[in-house]
């Protein structure tokens, strides 16, 4: 019995120090750009909101929200269009090697990361001529979660149940009409999933918006926040932690109202 209260006491002190090493950044996101004069610690903030008026007082900080929300919506709405089609495509014809093809999109858009491919990448989109431009970014993010998006979808689309299409057709619907009033209705909670999850991959993408991007006006929150430093070269933490929390309120937004909306309680393409 000391044996088993011992290691339940373990237990408890293990995953509390695992809530602490996740919940300390949390607070500092939330304290301290209400701090007249933040730092690394975590502590009881000097309250002010004067932080907040650093971001207006940057010619670049309102603007790079902007281009992160252009360029979200943008990725979101590509990846939506296109992995919805291909998912009920490949759900509904059979093809030989079907499964073989989906793990093969799937292995090489996680073994082909973003790092591995940005010279080919910047390549193609200079001779393109798409370079510094929004459209070659959501081109190249769309690119990238394209794959997983058509495996994720494709389990809700083989979950939605034929007969529902079998009776749209003898009604008379198109196969237009079948997809549009049919499937996408019955799969909202699987596209609601990856709406949210395609918004997070981009919103916080460094990488190609920084290789893609060459001007200030065109790059989004992530990038610009490398940008934030004092005249001395210290990161300028006032700055940084009020945009920081700005930046981070759009998804966690998104999240919740998805969440209520949906609850991410999904088995296939039908709601629990």
């Amino acid at each position: 019995m000391v044996r088993h209260y011992l290691s339940r006491v373990l237990f408890v002190v293990a995953m509390g120090l695992v809530l602490a090493f996740f919940a300390l950044p949390m607070l500092w996101l939330v304290t301290a750009p209400f701090d007249a004069d933040p730092s690394l610690t975590v502590g009881w903030p000097d309250w002010t909101l004067a932080n907040f008026a650093r971001i207006a007082e940057n010619r670049y900080a309102l603007g790079s929200l902007r281009n992160s929300l252009v360029l979200g919506l943008g990725t979101m709405a590509l990846v939506l269009t296109l992995g919805s089609l291909a998912a009920y495509a490949l759900s509904r014809v059979r093809i030989p090697g079907r499964d073989g093809l989906l793990y093969a999109l799937l292995l090489l858009s996680s073994i082909v990361t973003g790092t591995a491919a940005m010279v080919p990448t910047f390549q193609l989109i200079t001779q393109i001529g798409l370079i510094n431009t929004q459209i070659g970014v959501i081109l190249v993010l769309a690119g990238g979660v394209l794959p997983t998006v058509i495996f994720i979808l494709k389990d809700f689309m083989d979950s939605i149940p034929k007969s529902y299409e079998e009776s749209a057709r003898l009604y008379g619907a198109s196969p237009l009409q079948i997809l549009t009033h049919v499937v996408v209705p019955t799969a909202r909670p699987g596209l609601a999933f990856v709406a949210v999850w395609t918004v997070v991959q981009v919103w916080g993408n460094f990488l190609v918006p920084f290789l893609l991007l060459r001007t200030p006006e065109s790059q989004p929150a992530a990038v610009l926040m490398y940008t934030f430093y004092t005249e001395g070269g210290q990161p300028d933490l006032r700055l940084l932690s009020a945009f920081s929390l700005v930046f981070s309120v759009p998804v966690i937004a998104m999240y919740f109202l998805v969440n209520r909306r949906y609850g991410f309680r999904f088995h296939g393409g039908i709601k629990s």
